[in-house]
């Protein structure tokens, strides 16, 4: 990050702003009067579903379209139909929504500019800068050459324009198949730049598109689309990822060659890796016709609409991107740094409620029968605006399995037999006796309440121990699913056949578990805090009425330190 000193007025003192290197840039042109409005956009390919990487290119060109008072717009670059469906268009809208990447009314496609970028490339014809070529894919393969050998011409490459204008024109009206002829930009076949060794800008398909359907069976390639689209946008600066750093020649090129006065200017930035995560599409795609996850959304992933369903926030997105940076060289971030975002972001804005994913029933046989008592209690001690609310006591209760022991191990302070503890915001419990079934597994814990110790307070004695629980009587019942990451971190993403290395307990289901009826009724993606078990957000595609699922977000505990 680059560091500029504003002059203070008056005596006072300097005001350091850290600019990265974008900005710097943008803030150049704008001095020199390159550009009067910055206008950015985020150009995706609708072939499968966003994932946290894209993230950092929304923000990032919302962000700076934002600061500079300019404008925003959502393009799909959709010039490949084999592989596009409106699926992927529609989640893509969704994700950037929800990011609150406002493009307002300025939502593009690349096809809609399908008739300008053919004119475009008849310009290059007529301009003697474009020529059909017959060659395979494989022979232009071969004439393109090396790094360390330049390329050979093309045979076909020095056809006149009126030749060149009939045959492309017969490209688009259908008359070739598949394969049989491209158009190829006539540029320099010895350039140390193997983009520019006359790359292919048009080639034949006949493919049904998801937006023109059969109107066209050529298409462009994307190298000469996107430039174009850029400056039929009037889109300033064209901020894409590292690999694109050795395209730029050609993107300049085109956009130059076409005719542009003002074209737009590419800078590249670094990607956001993050480490022993999945983010290919093929090898999603296959996980989710594999059904190993339940599809694109499937909480395990970090596709954008997978985080959105596990509970993550834009906000905490956002505080992700923000600490990862902008640079122009690669790094990889650890997922923990991502599960640091959500619990900061979560912490003093959810309520801290009471569930037992492993419940045990425990009876209080000195407490009577048919009494109920209703305990005011706060929903987060470090928020207090979030106020309180009515929890019942009642004489039948559930533990969770894991705060009681029979034969404790020394400094365990939970339940065990003849320990006292405190029952969360209600009275001490002191454990009587259990009683287990045939195969000597714990079926009930009965104890006895100090009515002293109401709101689990008492002067005359001190309890380590404090434990939650929740009202038999008026408890609902859940299913809980909890997360681990789905890649064996120990063994590394990929085995050595390219197969994925996954985690056999990356999914554990927990069924009839036993939440405060404060949670009946929780409404998709609402998300709450259970007390010692982590953040857990409402599933909107598995919950019904009465039937709900919750999703833990991230655990309490966090392997992530933050460096300040």
């Amino acid at each position: 990050m680059a560091e500029e000193i504003l002059n203070a007025e008056n005596g006072e003192e300097k005001e350091v702003i850290s600019r990265n290197f974008i900005e710097m840039i943008i803030d150049k042109d704008l001095e020199e009067g390159k550009y009067e409005e910055i206008c950015t956009r985020f150009p995706p390919e609708p072939n499968g579903y966003l994932h946290i990487g894209h993230a950092k290119s929304i923000l990032l060109n919302y962000g700076l379209a934002k600061q500079y008072g300019g404008k925003f717009n959502l393009r799909f670059d959709d010039t490949n139909p084999t592989k596009e469906k409106i699926e992927f268009v529609d989640s893509i809208k969704a994700d950037v929504e929800w990011l609150g990447a406002d493009f307002e009314d300025r939502l593009y496609f690349a096809s809609n500019y399908f008739d300008k970028i053919y004119e475009s490339a008849v310009k290059l014809i007529k301009d003697g800068k474009a020529f059909v070529c017959d060659l395979s894919a494989d022979e232009i393969r071969e004439y393109r050459g090396t790094f360390e050998v330049p390329g050979k011409e093309s045979p076909y490459r020095n056809r006149s324009v009126e030749e060149n204008l009939q045959l492309f024109a017969e490209m688009r009206d259908g008359k070739y198949s598949d394969g049989e002829k491209v158009l190829r930009a006539k540029i320099d076949m010895a350039s140390p730049n193997i983009n520019m060794r006359d790359p292919v800008i048009y080639r034949v398909a006949h493919m049904t598109h998801h937006n023109t359907g059969d109107k066209w069976c050529v298409y462009p390639m994307y190298d000469f689309a996107h430039p174009l689209e850029d400056a039929f946008e009037g889109i300033t600066h064209s901020i894409c990822t590292l690999e694109f750093e050795d395209h730029r020649p050609l993107y300049d090129w085109v956009v130059e060659n076409v005719g542009f006065e003002h074209p737009p200017k590419q800078i590249e930035f670094a990607k956001l890796y993050l480490t022993n995560v999945v983010t290919g599409k093929r090898y999603i795609k296959k996980l989710v016709e594999d059904k190993i996850v339940d599809g694109w959304d499937d909480p395990r992933l970090v596709s954008i609409a997978a985080l959105r369903r596990r509970g993550f926030t834009p906000e905490s997105i956002k505080m992700f991107v923000e600490l990862c940076g902008v640079s122009k060289a690669n790094s990889s971030v650890d997922y923990p740094m991502l599960e640091y975002c959500i619990r900061e972001d979560l912490k003093l804005k959810k309520p801290r409620v009471m569930a037992c994913i492993d419940p045990i029933k425990v009876v209080v046989d000195n407490y009577p029968e048919d009494q109920v008592e209703w305990f005011d209690v706060p929903n987060n001690l470090e928020n207090e605006s979030l106020g309180s609310r009515k929890v019942p006591f009642c004489r039948d209760l559930y533990i969770d399995r894991e705060d009681f022991m029979e034969e404790p191990p020394k400094k365990y302070f939970r339940l065990y037999p003849g320990n006292e503890v405190r029952f969360m915001n209600a009275y001490f419990l002191t454990c009587t006796s259990i009683e287990k079934d045939d195969n000597g597994n714990i079926t009930l814990i009965h104890c006895t309440y100090d009515p002293e110790t109401k709101n689990g307070n008492c002067d005359t004695r001190k309890v380590k121990g404090t434990i939650h629980w929740v009202s038999a009587r008026h408890a609902i019942n859940a299913t809980v699913r909890l997360y681990e990451n789905l890649i064996d971190e120990e063994k590394g993403v990929y085995n050595e056949d390219g197969s994925l290395n996954l985690n056999p307990n990356s999914l554990t289901i927990l069924k009839d578990c036993k939440l405060e009826p404060s949670l009946a009724d929780a409404k998709a993606f609402d998300s709450f805090q259970f007390v010692r078990q982590g953040f857990f957000n409402v599933d909107y595609k598995d919950s019904k009425e009465g039937e709900l699922v919750f999703n833990r977000i991230v655990s309490l505990k966090s392997s992530f330190k933050l460096n300040k």
